[in-house]
């Protein structure tokens, strides 16, 4: 019974016997002109595997990881000339593990590295700040007036009296917790990064920055030469240490640790020939379905070079779910094929029944697919629309290469002779209920109404508690430092350390006030902006703040031979402007050329969501309660004011991109089974599948950010597929005339193995990724293996216990005869009005 659908097409052995004019005009040109179809294939696979090797480029860009038409981050685009140093920066630390910063050896080996950065491309070297910067002063009041000057005295030699004039203005300079650390063992370089290189006018390499950091300061100080033992993660046993934060080194981690992960596609390659090996027991089967499949991620990559796009950390991940998603299509093609060879089909009969029976339903799962990845698009981050398109040309070329390549390369090699004769002994056994007929008869029972009940009831209260759970899903990053690195990578213990060193974090959030020429000097204006600060520092979550309106009330102070009572905002416009004349040469940071923007940073403990969440909802009221036609407080610049701002967009697109998401696979449904009740239970699997999944990420303490966006997406796009095989086999056989058990016996049977064998596939394919080295990939892997293996779990027992109570016929019988019989009776006592109430 299980092979019912097989056996209506008749077994042919020799080709003569066949009609070539058969089937629809696609499977009449593959076949018939098999010759030119395969050099079609191969001459396409060679261009766009030349172009895949010499085009394709591993680039980040700062830029595209930030959604560039949210209200606040165009905010900061519009006036980013006016902030430097608020926005793509690294921030460079060399701590003394022998002594303090005031050793002259010190200084002399930070003086290499000051200069090694101010030389490297892509460095904005006007906003640069380090101890040995002309920029980083120091200002103290005298009987005379005000005295200041470069915090390095510009006669230094390293003479003991040199180093104690040094100490005097670092402490003259404010310094100590910002550029100086607190126990005065290392110190900060500052380092503003520039879009485009001023050489070359094009887009900063981030990984190559990376990399000319590591080699020309960690190599030559740290390591003193020793390279490997730094490519180990292990920190250096020397005098001095190096240790680098921010986006350009973190991306260049990201890119060291996907070099090492390609180590990764490999074992899933090795671990899908394992797989399809045991499945089918045939060599040239197997080495069949998984080259198709490294030919369309062949495909992929050229493509997108083709079209000018470069693959960046987080689309890096998108051809192992093309080679996954093809070996499981390429697989069921070559199950198909097997089966018929077995009965006696000729290789190439066989292959054109299959493509009969199977490219429909593999397109529409493709597009199903494709659907999961296109609604990405909507989401305004140009990373994960890169990622969309990527993905989505993936699956298109998974059309060419596992639904046309794979059964005409079997139509000339077919399967071995043991192999055929084993599936369908496997096939006989289980008809016999035996081998996997046991587990059809297991999985049987949940069309029967006990163990149907008790599947939903089991399924109703794991949504139920994994809704509750879901609740406390956050947006954002939970944890401190880099949570798309490893606790123990390097980059996170430089971050911790700086963070426990340093009394002001990395982390800025600013507020932009915007005003006509001169107009930050205005009085109400620095008013404002001084209550902004004030409101923002009552929040635990602020260490402290700075503005303009810092530097001017201590120059006014300052000028009045330091009178406390001075040390406020003055009225008098004359005062104001002195002050700010002085604050130019000080801190020229705080306010553009003509005194248009000002910006209140705010420095944070951290980035986590409940501090951004926190800090937004504060300056977003004030904006809203304080901005006028001659002022206006915008959000927001800074590195945690970018961050915020992605928050923002990813916590909308969250539900409308699952909301779409949905929409599109209950389309795609409805036109596949032609009735809601079987969309209905399609979905349902579905939806646990979806909610479960983000109490996962609540269990492992994963929030919902750029990199974890698309996960619930991709998983519903591939997941739809266990249902669109199963269930549309099932109702063929329920329209046949069969009861509920007998369609769902024989769609188990046919299909059956083959979900087995897709959702393995699919989960062997990235539950590898759980030892990368990068753990949003990590973790990535453990949410998207998750999804595959319950995907195929709901498949297999929630479709029968669904379609128990809303397919089943034989249920639905005694109330249409109830009704039928309601119906007689009424017409005889009135045969008008009745007969038409029961039509």
């Amino acid at each position: 019974m299980g092979n019912l659908k097989q056996d209506t097409m008749p077994v042919i052995r020799e080709l003569p016997d066949f009609d070539r004019r058969s089937g629809n005009l696609l499977e009449r040109l593959v076949f018939n002109y098999r010759p030119l179809f395969m050099l079609f294939m191969t001459l396409v696979t060679l261009v766009l595997g030349y172009m895949a090797v010499t085009r394709l480029e591993l680039r980040p860009s700062f830029e595209k990881m930030i959604p560039q038409s949210q209200p606040y981050i165009q905010n900061y685009l519009e006036n980013r000339q006016s902030l430097r140093g608020l926005g793509n920066s690294v921030r460079v630390v060399v701590e003394n593990t022998e002594g303090d910063i005031f050793d002259p050896q010190y200084l002399t080996v930070l003086k290499q590295v000051n200069d090694e950065l101010f030389l490297t491309q892509g460095v904005d070297r006007a906003w640069m700040k380090s101890l040995w910067s002309s920029a980083v002063r120091w200002t103290e009041v005298t009987e005379q007036g005000f005295q200041g000057g470069p915090v390095m005295p510009d006669s230094y030699q390293g003479s003991l009296s040199d180093i104690e004039q040094l100490r005097q203005n670092i402490n003259r300079a404010g310094i100590v917790g910002s550029l100086v650390a607190s126990d005065f063992k290392s110190s900060m370089l500052i380092v503003p990064l520039l879009d485009k290189t001023s050489a070359t006018g094009q887009s900063l390499d981030y990984h190559e920055f990376s990399r000319q950091l590591e080699e020309r300061l960690r190599d030559k100080i740290e390591f003193a030469g020793h390279g490997a033992t730094r490519e180990a993660a292990e920190e250096g046993t020397g005098k001095y240490k190096v240790r680098v934060i921010g986006f350009a080194k973190l991306m260049g981690d990201l890119i060291d640790g996907l070099i090492q992960v390609m180590m990764f596609f490999g074992l899933a390659v090795g671990t899908s020939l394992v797989i399809i090996y045991l499945y089918t027991r045939c060599v040239r089967s197997t080495l069949l379905v998984v080259g198709c499949s490294l030919i369309a991620v062949v495909w992929q990559l050229g493509i997108v070079a083709w079209l000018g796009y470069a693959i960046d950390p987080y689309s890096v991940l998108v051809p192992f779910l093309i080679f996954a998603i093809g070996v499981s299509h390429a697989a069921q093609k070559m199950n198909g094929i097997m089966q018929d060879i077995a009965r006696g089909t000729h290789r190439l009969i066989a292959a054109r029944y299959t493509f009969r029976r199977l490219f429909i339903a593999g397109v529409t799962a493709l597009l199903a697919d494709a659907v999961g990845f296109a609604v990405l698009m909507l989401i305004d981050i140009p990373v994960i629309q890169d990622l969309a398109i990527t993905a989505s040309i993936g699956v298109a070329v998974l059309i060419f290469t596992s639904l046309l390549l794979m059964p005409v390369a079997l139509s000339y090699i077919g399967v071995g002779r043991k192999a055929a004769e084993r599936a369908l002994k496997i096939d006989t056994r289980a008809d016999g209920h035996k081998g996997f007929g046991k587990l059809w008869d297991m999985l049987d029972r949940f069309t029967t109404r006990k163990w149907a009940t008790g599947a939903v009831l089991v399924a109703a209260l794991m949504g139920i508690g994994g809704f509750m759970v879901s609740l406390q899903l956050k947006i954002g990053d939970l944890d401190s430092g880099a949570p798309e690195l490893r606790a123990d990578s390097r980059y996170n213990r430089d971050n911790a350390y700086i963070t426990s060193h340093y009394a002001l974090s990395s982390d800025l959030f600013a507020v932009m006030i915007k005003t006509p020429a001169e107009g930050c000097l205005n009085y109400q204006t620095l008013v404002l902006a001084d209550r902004l600060a004030w409101e923002l520092q009552q929040y635990p979550g602020v260490q402290a703040t700075t503005s303009l309106v810092n530097a001017v009330r201590q120059i006014t102070a300052g000028t009045y031979e330091g009178n406390p009572k001075l040390n406020n905002i003055q009225r008098n416009q004359d005062v104001l402007n002195y002050a700010a004349q002085q604050a130019s040469v000080n801190a020229p940071e705080l306010f553009n050329t003509d005194c248009s923007l000002m910006p209140v940073i705010a420095y944070l403990k951290d980035h986590k969501a409940e501090t951004l969440d926190a800090v937004v909802a504060i300056a977003d009221r004030f904006a809203r309660e304080n901005s006028s036609e001659e002022r206006q407080f915008l959000l927001a610049a800074g590195n945690a004011g970018i961050e915020a701002a992605t928050n923002i967009v990813v916590r909308e697109a969250n539900r409308t991109m699952l909301l779409y998401v949905y929409l599109a696979v209950t389309l795609f449904c409805l036109i596949t089974f032609r009735s809601w009740r079987a969309t209905v239970v399609a979905l349902l699997p579905l939806v646990l599948t979806s909610i479960l999944c983000e109490a996962l990420m609540v269990a492992m303490g994963i929030g919902v950010k750029v990199a974890t966006l698309p996960v619930i997406a991709l998983g519903v796009g591939i997941g739809v597929d266990y249902a669109l095989y199963l269930l549309s086999v099932q109702l063929q056989y329920q329209r046949q005339g069969q009861s509920l058990s007998q369609a769902y016996r024989n769609a188990v049977a046919f299909t059956g193995r083959v979900v087995g064998l897709v959702g393995i596939t699919l989960a062997a394919g990235v539950i590898c990724w759980a030892w990368s080295p990068i753990k949003f990939q990590a973790d990535m892997g453990i949410l998207l293996t998750f999804m595959f293996l319950w995907n195929m779990l709901g498949a297999l027992i929630l479709i029968p216990a669904l379609s128990y109570f809303l397919l089943n016929a034989e249920r639905r019988k005694p109330q249409t005869a109830n009704r039928a019989a309601a119906c007689g009776l009424g017409a005889l006592a009135a045969p008008g009005s009745e007969k038409r109430r029961c039509q």
